[in-house]
């Protein structure tokens, strides 16, 4: 039993040591206008975040024969882990890292909800998503604008043929609300 005891209190301690110390924000929150919508940063790691964005975005229709003609706003919830690498190479450089204004490598998941349409006769309807991953940088300043760009592959799935094709995220706005945790300012 104290075996038990002292190792449930070494795995406690082992995960509040790694949690300390976090060069990333603890949470935010973001409005964004290039994709209408709401975007949640929280951290969950020392570069690490978890990235949980619902907006109205530009997206490729796999439905129709040629995908990359057809670009549509749809509705969309898209999360993606977040693992930042150049906190401290930019802290270093006197570089602001406030906001998570850093690189980083994101596996994403998405689900999009389109409208029904017409493809090559028929009536095509129902969610479709898509897994990859992504390179990204995210720039943040004091004024609260915000932006992050990241470019990728994915395997998309829903009713009509699966396939990788290109992401693409862009996201502007505003961060509303934070928790700061930052070492640097």
């Amino acid at each position: 039993m104290q075996r038990i005891i002292l190792l449930i209190f070494c795995f406690l301690t082992a995960i509040l040591h790694s949690q300390f110390g976090k060069n990333c924000e603890l949470r935010q929150w973001k409005i964004n206008i290039i994709s209408p919508g709401l975007e949640y940063e929280m951290g969950i790691g020392v570069n690490q975040t978890l990235n949980i964005k619902a907006a109205l975005q530009p997206a490729l229709d796999p439905a129709f024969t040629d995908p990359y003609d057809e670009i549509n706003f749809v509705p969309a919830l898209t999360l993606q882990t977040r693992f930042y690498h150049n906190f401290e190479q930019r802290a270093r450089r006197r570089r602001q890292i406030y906001g998570n204004s850093a690189n980083y490598f994101a596996p994403t998941a998405a689900v999009l909800s389109p409208d029904p349409r017409v493809v090559a006769n028929e009536i095509e309807e129902g969610v479709h998503g898509y897994a990859g991953l992504v390179y990204g940088l995210q720039r943040s300043y004091n004024s609260g604008l915000s932006f992050s760009i990241d470019a990728g592959a994915a395997y998309y799935v829903g009713p009509f043929k699966n396939g990788i094709y290109p992401i693409v995220n862009l996201s502007i706005g505003w961060i509303v609300s934070e928790k700061r945790w930052c070492v640097g300012k």
